[in-house]
């Protein structure tokens, strides 16, 4: 447990990050990190003030078993479906941290607070499905400060304005492009004109878009490697950098415009970037680079915990990091595409590949917890 003199000597980046307008957000959530109070803790000490989690990271927290045994007892006795179950015990711990957050979701009016929990990813193409999905997860975590998560497919875009409209705050997640990027904007604000139809307090709605990071610079650091040439491992690490930056600038200009300007006046919420993927995956890069690199006002990071305890320990936060470098950013993904590397072809391929890994990640959660209700039906018998 952190103790309250480590976290004054630690918190200094922390806090800073916050100062600027940053909400730190931590990317992880087991029923260990909750029993324990550890996330208490870092709520008190670390400045964390919201939880995201994803298929894969229930896939290690249950997969782990450590703190689920009595409730797997309990629905294998039951005979749930192991669908069942799975949402049963995720909708647990997401209902726990929601309660642990809810001081600062009340102390934020909301802004805050927020616990984000994925519907489920093999519905990520099913337009329908999605949105039944997402109010089922909403019924069943019952917390105003929840946060339901649905993938940006293209099947994934309608499903987002019907949730808004619905009044159900949304984590719009796997945002790889510009592009696509602003569809998701457009489709919350078209959820939040609906929302308003139907009668719906627009106050009350929340949203972020989680643009992913450093899956950007990891696949086209793969390609410029592949190049090999003395201008092409010159723009290794730019990437993703200038990606993300050049998102904050569509934020600014859709957010100022005329369609939002209406929308709050009655109140409507700007849906926030969140970034995602902040954990560096090249040790030769910084541990902290996407979070010191990517500060701007009204934006979430969204960060392991190995990322959050390198920010409070060497993170350098020096202010505004992103909106005096949009000429920079443009030219850097210009350099990468003048060289043969297409833009669209990469973001693509990663919408593909996150989607198909937390499929990947959910079907082995349930063949982990399909041999657990089993075996511990016939403990029972």
């Amino acid at each position: 447990m952190i103790t309250v003199t480590e976290a004054t000597a630690t918190a200094g980046a922390l806090k800073r990050l916050s100062d600027e307008g940053v909400s730190i957000w931590l990317d992880d959530l087991s029923r260990k990190r909750i029993a324990s109070g550890n996330l208490a803790d870092l709520v008190a000490n670390k400045n964390v003030v919201g939880v995201t989690t994803n298929p894969s990271i229930f896939q290690a927290a249950i997969g782990s078993g450590e703190g689920y045994e009595e409730q797997l007892t309990d629905l294998a006795l039951r005979g749930v479906t192991v669908d069942e179950a799975v949402r049963m015990m995720t909708t647990a711990d997401v209902r726990a941290a929601a309660d642990i957050l809810d001081p600062v979701y009340t102390a934020s009016n909301g802004r805050d607070g927020r616990v984000s929990i994925e519907v489920d990813p093999r519905l990520a193409h099913h337009t329908g499905a999605t949105i039944a999905e997402a109010k089922q997860l909403a019924w069943l975590v019952d917390r105003p400060n929840v946060m339901i998560k649905i993938p940006a497919t293209k099947a994934g875009l309608p499903a987002i304005t019907e949730v808004i409209g619905l009044g159900i705050s949304v984590n719009v997640t796997l945002i790889f492009s510009l592009e696509r990027y602003r569809e998701v904007m457009d489709a919350y604000l078209a959820g939040l004109e609906k929302a308003a139809a139907n009668g719906v307090d627009l106050s009350t709605v929340h949203s972020v878009a989680s643009f992913f990071v450093s899956r950007v610079d990891s696949e086209i650091d793969k390609r410029l490697t592949g190049l090999g040439t003395q201008e092409a491992l010159a723009l290794k690490g730019r990437a993703a950098l200038a990606n993300a930056r050049l998102a904050y600038e569509a934020y600014e200009e859709v957010f100022s415009g005329e369609r939002f300007t209406a929308l709050a006046g009655a109140k409507a919420n700007k849906q926030r970037p969140l970034w995602a993927s902040t954990g560096v995956k090249d040790p030769a890069y910084k541990d902290t680079l996407y979070v010191d690199e990517l500060v701007a006002p009204g934006t979430v990071n969204t960060m392991p915990e190995a990322t959050l305890n390198a920010t409070a320990d060497h993170g350098e936060i020096t202010g505004d990091t992103v909106t005096g470098g949009y000429a920079q950013a443009r030219a850097d993904l210009a350099a990468v595409e003048a060289l043969g590397i297409s833009y669209d072809e990469v973001v693509q391929q990663l919408e593909d590949e996150g989607v198909a890994k937390f499929e990947v990640a959910w079907n082995d959660l349930l063949a982990t917890v399909a041999k657990s209700l089993d075996s511990k039906g016939v403990d029972a018998e």
